[in-house]
């Protein structure tokens, strides 16, 4: 019988967490669906993505164990993607615990425990710290 899966990110600065994620998101099944998040509606959610739409899409689409991808325009789209797509399971990071339990009477909700030591938040704050001491070493250069 087939299992149909769906999963929701922004998939910015894409990494290995990213790529575990998904995988054990479609062993949960036979077909996955991600839908990711449009440059539009992060900016809804007050998130700037480093890399466009489109890029973060073709990371996600090369995946194996990726069937599907779709967009994410704005919160309330879940509940009718689980239809269109004939979804069984929905799965989210543990971080969205509780917050997706309404979805339960449509189908079975997983929150699937992130990879650690791994998050876009890390590498974002990671590259600024790398941004900032590359400006002040060319400024002190400049200076001596």
């Amino acid at each position: 019988m087939k299992k149909n899966v769906i999963t929701y990110g922004t998939f910015d600065t894409f990494h290995y967490g990213h790529i575990e994620l998904l995988n054990r998101a479609k062993q949960l099944g036979n077909h996955l669906t991600v839908a990711v998040s449009t440059d539009e509606f992060n900016m809804v959610k007050g998130k700037t993505c480093m890399f466009s739409y489109d890029k973060r899409v073709e990371w996600v689409k090369s995946l194996k164990s990726v069937d599907r991808v779709i967009s994410e325009n704005n919160w309330d789209q879940k509940c009718l993607d689980l239809v269109n797509y004939d979804i069984d399971i929905f799965v989210m990071g543990h971080d969205w615990t509780g917050k997706f339990d309404f979805l339960s009477n449509q189908c079975k909700v997983v929150y699937l425990n992130r990879t650690d030591d791994i998050s876009s938040t890390d590498i974002k704050q990671m590259q600024k710290q790398s941004f900032f001491k590359k400006f002040l070493d060319t400024i002190k250069k400049r200076i001596q």
